[in-house]
């Protein structure tokens, strides 16, 4: 069985509706607290996956919460293998950092569901599966793209929302994982963040609800399609990724 390595920083912030995907996909998941668990002591190179999670502190915020040092040594011992790394909103952006990009505060916040726009290269990756659909959008920062990375999609509040490098490295900034029926989790986990930004959680709560009809299936289908250009570094399972139930 493949191994995948998860790195979390909020308990609710979790793999989510993905989770049962990389099952179909033959992946053993595992997954380390960055905020307290030793990042010194991981081999970059065991996990057939590695995935960083989002959170609520800064990829630049280093200096407030050191774990992030120990945290980006490890991104950087893992992109130096070569070997596939998924990063998602706080995950994407350390991605971006530890590639030499900047990250940095947008002027104002993009909490809520809104629809990507692909760029031509967008279209022909695994992030065709979201044309013309709403997802989770929950940061303040925004990264720069990497040297050498592929800019996917844009917002109209953020230019740069997701990038890859070559098969191996995909950052997004928008939450794919995120379980829609959930929402209440992050709609009190974040509320202090919804007061100061000004966002009305009821409103977040209907967006949600419209969103649950087609987004879980269109973001298992985004990754799973990720996860089908790793061929032959991970090899496929012989379940489907389309068997997992829809939410």
């Amino acid at each position: 069985m493949k191994t995948l390595l998860a790195l979390q920083h909020l308990a609710f912030e979790d793999l989510g509706v993905l989770e049962p995907l990389f099952a179909d996909y033959g992946y053993r998941v595992e997954y380390l607290d960055a905020t307290t668990d030793d990042l010194t002591q991981v081999d970059p190179a065991a996990a057939d996956l590695l995935v960083v999670l989002g959170g609520p502190v800064g990829a630049m915020d280093d200096h407030q919460y050191p774990f992030l040092c120990d945290e980006l040594a490890l991104i950087r011992r893992r992109l130096a293998l070569g070997k596939p790394l998924l990063g998602i909103c706080l995950g994407a952006q350390l991605i971006a950092r530890a590639l030499g990009s900047s990250v940095y505060a947008m002027p104002d916040k993009e909490i809520g569901f809104a629809t990507l726009t692909l760029t031509r290269q967008g279209r022909r990756s695994p992030l065709a599966a979201l044309e013309g659909l709403p997802v989770l959008h929950w940061h303040g920062d925004q990264f720069d793209i990497p040297p050498g990375g592929t800019r996917l999609a844009h917002t109209r509040t953020a230019i740069n929302q997701a990038f890859a490098i070559g098969r191996q490295v995909l950052g997004l900034q928008f939450h794919l994982e995120a379980d829609v029926g959930l929402m209440e989790r992050w709609l009190v986990g974040h509320c202090a963040e919804l007061v100061s930004a000004g966002i009305d959680p009821c409103s977040l709560r209907r967006q949600a609800h419209k969103a649950a009809h087609a987004l879980p299936a269109a973001g298992r289908q985004a990754i799973g399609d990720w996860l089908d250009q790793l061929e032959p570094t991970t090899g496929r399972h012989t379940a489907s990724p389309r068997t997992t139930t829809a939410v």
